[in-house]
């Protein structure tokens, strides 16, 4: 077995944190909208805001917004991952505003996966 390298530590450190975090939070979903360069250039920005406007609208507090870069599909942004309790996490691509409140109406709140959207299932695998 190869020996583990500090930077192996801190990706099993970040994973074994975000699987975590959503589960110690009380939180019933987590969205986390990309917001490289490059999702920020094809809208991601607009699609964070409509995520928080719905949030605001529909009164709930028990999802965790987050954002974070790029993921290296840059054909595919904007980029947006849904993460429920003991679910396996969606990344729904080329998100707009519109499809944003979608997947938070119908995803979040009813738990059903908005299909035409999705890009991919599960978490990804670092080896």
């Amino acid at each position: 077995m190869a020996k583990l390298k500090i930077e192996d530590l801190k990706k099993i450190k970040e994973k074994v944190h975000s699987q975590t975090a959503l589960r110690e939070g009380g939180q019933r979903a987590k969205v986390t909208v990309h917001m490289g360069t490059c999702g920020i250039a094809s809208g991601a920005r607009e699609v964070l805001n409509a995520l928080m406007r719905v949030i605001e609208e529909t009164g709930v507090s028990d999802v965790n917004v987050t954002t974070s870069g790029c993921m290296g599909l840059c054909s595919r942004e904007p980029l947006v991952t849904v993460e429920m309790l003991g679910k396996e996490p969606i990344k729904y691509e080329k998100m707009d505003e519109m499809k944003m409140r979608q997947v938070f109406k119908r995803h979040v709140l009813e738990g059903e996966i908005q299909t035409p959207f999705v890009l991919a299932k599960g978490a990804e695998i670092v080896r």
